[in-house]
């Protein structure tokens, strides 16, 4: 059976789980979405969208300086205890992500911390390029969002694609380390600097 993006979507929206945990859950349940589900409660996946309220007070600061010392980064990533603060898992995780932040040069760890003026100014410059193109207007509403869509994806760390693993975003990879060591944790914050910049 083929496995269609909009199943996963509403799988994921259902669950909570990476993208990749629920196509492999609907591969292994011939497309059952309830299946899928109790396939995905029985791994621990689905569990991690419910750890998304508690606290989060403990974790790491991370840092990653590039060969040549010319990009570094520091990285905030919280957990709920030292104790998963301290595992190899988390620490590995921290430095993966400040390896990213490095190579992918996000600007926001979320959309909402994404700067308005920014999307203003891109979703300007998408009008106007659908114009020029004689694009009719009530379809270049929808063009432009799945434009700014698109940006997003480019620029917002949880969205972006993780450089190690294309399939999974960074955001995914979070969750799955959430469902893996059975904490809420969170990527507070970061830096990027760049010799020049």
């Amino acid at each position: 059976m083929d496995i269609t993006a909009k199943m996963v979507k509403e799988l994921r929206d259902v669950t909570g789980a990476g993208m990749m945990d629920c196509k492999k859950a609907l591969k292994e349940c011939e497309g059952d979405m309830d299946k899928a589900g109790d396939y995905l409660r029985k791994k621990g996946i689905a569990s991690a969208a419910k750890k998304e309220g508690r606290a989060t007070s403990q974790g790491l600061v991370g840092s990653y300086i590039h060969a040549g010392g010319k990009v570094g980064v520091l990285v905030e990533v919280a957990c709920e205890t030292d104790f998963v603060a301290r595992t190899d898992n988390f620490q590995e995780f921290v430095h993966n992500v400040a390896m990213h932040i490095a190579a992918a040069s996000p600007v926001a760890v979320t959309r909402e911390e994404v700067d308005s003026t920014l999307i203003d100014k891109e979703k300007e410059i998408y009008r106007d390029q659908m114009k020029e193109q004689n694009k009719p207007a009530d379809i270049i509403d929808r063009i432009v969002d799945g434009k700014v869509d698109k940006y997003y994806s480019e620029v917002v760390l949880l969205e972006q694609k993780y450089v190690k693993d294309p399939d999974v975003t960074i955001g995914d990879y979070l969750k799955s380390l959430i469902s893996e060591l059975g904490e809420n944790m969170q990527i507070k914050q970061f830096s990027r600097f760049q010799i020049g910049d």
